[in-house]
């Protein structure tokens, strides 16, 4: 008799289960999976950024610094390197005519670093080339070192940022642990908040890492060609003086 209960019970199994391959199974699995897709996109950026803690105030200072460069940087050298075309050509002409003053005119009228250090150069017109040459490269280097002010400080951002978002990795870790020691429990509610600061923090300092890093190479090889610019001109400027 035993057995024969037994037989049937597991034949007809607990009628409130619903079967794993049954229509009413997939509804639940559907509407689970909508839950959790509802709690995800109802996290907005702020919250996220809060759950980051406290290591986001540096990593915003970061960023904000880093925009600033970039934009500062960028206005400043496309405003550097705009001299029209027919300067040079313009100052080989007024230099032939031996019209000192009209060639100082027009660097006066082009206020780049170019036409700063061609001027330097008619300047010095008189004394030996070779004195020439070295006022016009003395002026160009200081002109350059002007275009590369604050560049080098998008490299330490792109270096400091990562490590930033790895203290704030640390700091989640330490707080899953202190959370499971606290309550001696190991759940979701224990690790939750550590991951978010883990992931949160991590994620922030390699985005503004990677956007340093971009823009310190590209506003280097911005002056990288202004530079071969104002060679090529200085160059030029002294074949004018020897042709003359």
């Amino acid at each position: 008799m035993t057995l024969l209960s037994l037989f049937l019970q597991l034949q007809v199994g607990d009628p409130t289960a619903v079967p794993a391959g049954s229509p009413a199974a997939a509804d639940s699995a559907v509407t689970a999976a909508n839950q959790a897709v509802a709690e995800a996109s109802g996290l907005s950026l702020i919250d996220l950024v809060i759950a980051g803690g406290w290591i986001m105030v540096p990593l915003f200072l970061l960023l904000f610094l880093t925009v600033y460069i970039m934009l500062e940087r960028y206005l400043t050298i496309r405003k550097a390197g705009a001299v029209p075309e027919s300067f040079m050509p313009g100052i080989g002409n007024l230099m032939v005519k031996g019209d000192l003053q009209g060639a100082k005119m027009l660097c006066a009228q082009n206020p780049t670093p170019l036409a700063r250090m061609i001027e330097k150069g008619i300047r010095r017109v008189g004394l030996p080339l070779s004195e020439i040459e070295t006022s016009v490269e003395n002026v160009g280097k200081i002109e350059i070192a002007r275009l590369e002010k604050n560049i080098n400080v998008l490299g330490i951002v792109a270096g400091i940022a990562p490590m930033l978002g790895f203290v704030g990795t640390i700091i989640g870790v330490i707080k899953i642990f202190y959370a499971i020691s606290s309550t001696g429990d190991f759940g979701i509610a224990q690790i939750s908040g550590g991951l978010y600061t883990k992931m949160v923090t991590s994620a922030a300092g390699l985005i503004i890492g990677i956007i340093a890093h971009i823009g310190y190479h590209w506003l280097s090889i911005m002056v990288e060609r202004m530079v071969f610019r104002m060679e090529h001109s200085a160059v030029e400027f002294m074949d004018i003086l020897q042709d003359n």
